[in-house]
């Protein structure tokens, strides 16, 4: 089963989509980039703790929250609103240079991207 922490924007999420509804309707229907897991388990959602890029310190506090719980996970998703940010609201994220720091430091498998809708 994988176990699943998902990272929205904090800036733009409730501008594109209200309560994460399309990140919840792709776990459900194991569509998009929910695709390539067997078995969901999603263990948290967050933000990215805004700019300038403040990912690493929140998924290391979600670590500490999440083990504390009874509740680690391995995988990351960088929400669709991430990518979007990324894409065309001048986000300061490097996805590639945080995917090798995220893989490095924790132990993560990082997916950038949710849902196609």
């Amino acid at each position: 089963m994988a176990r699943i922490a998902i990272i929205y924007c904090k800036r733009i999420q409730d501008h594109s989509c209200i309560a994460c509804a399309k990140c919840h309707k792709a776990i459900h229907l194991k569509d998009a980039e929910f695709a390539r897991h067997e078995d969901i388990d999603v263990v948290a959602m967050t933000d990215c703790g805004d700019c300038p890029g403040l990912v690493i310190p929140r998924i290391k506090l979600l670590r500490e929250i999440a083990k504390g719980l009874g509740r680690e996970f391995e995988v990351v998703h960088l929400g669709t609103c991430v990518k979007t940010a990324m894409e065309t609201a001048q986000c300061p994220i490097d996805y590639d240079e945080l995917k090798v720091r995220l893989e490095k430091d924790f132990g993560l498998q990082v997916v950038l991207g949710t849902h196609a809708y």
